[in-house]
């Protein structure tokens, strides 16, 4: 990915990104939750996609569903970039991005920001400075960066969230 930054323009029919790895489905299941949720190359307003839908619920402690995509599995440096780039579409709800760093060890940390998702495709741009901690007291370091996820989150609702690019942008 040096010098690339292209995520994932959605150039595979299944669910794997331009980097060569796969998105995956993560919801709080590992956790004891009960979310359900479904990751499927798709296509939406004739435009391929990935799609995450499913059904987020806060029982047994649960409430979330998520695509997420290990980058290299290792730490791969952003800093030359501003922040990341998404065309989304979805059923009009509220999502977030939430990035990992080498410097997060425990699996509810994270640095987040939150989008929504209209029916028509749209760019949402999210600057790195933008993002906030989540239980955690490491500032976001662009260098660092090791997964990137699109979340349903928080609440009870049917999530259907559609992203068509995901890339850096300087």
């Amino acid at each position: 990915m040096a010098n690339q930054p292209i995520i994932d323009s959605r150039q595979h029919d299944d669910l794997t990104s331009d980097l060569g790895n796969p998105w995956r489905l993560v919801t709080n299941q590992v956790m004891g939750g009960i979310s359900k949720g479904e990751l499927r190359a798709d296509s939406h307003a004739g435009r391929p996609c990935i799609r995450l839908t499913g059904t987020v619920s806060t029982k047994n402690n649960g409430g979330f569903v998520q695509m997420a995509l290990d980058i290299n599995g290792q730490a791969y440096d952003a800093n030359s970039y501003r922040g990341l780039v998404l065309q989304v579409a979805g059923n009009r709800e509220v999502y977030n991005l939430h990035l990992r760093t080498s410097d997060l060890s425990l699996p509810w940390q994270s640095y987040r920001a939150t989008f929504s998702a209209g029916p028509e495709w749209q760019q949402v741009r999210i600057p790195f400075q933008q993002l906030e901690a989540y239980r955690t007291s490491s500032r976001f370091r662009a260098e660092a960066l090791t997964r990137i996820g699109l979340v349903a989150i928080g609440r009870e609702f049917d999530a259907n969230l559609c992203l068509a690019d995901v890339r850096f942008y300087p």
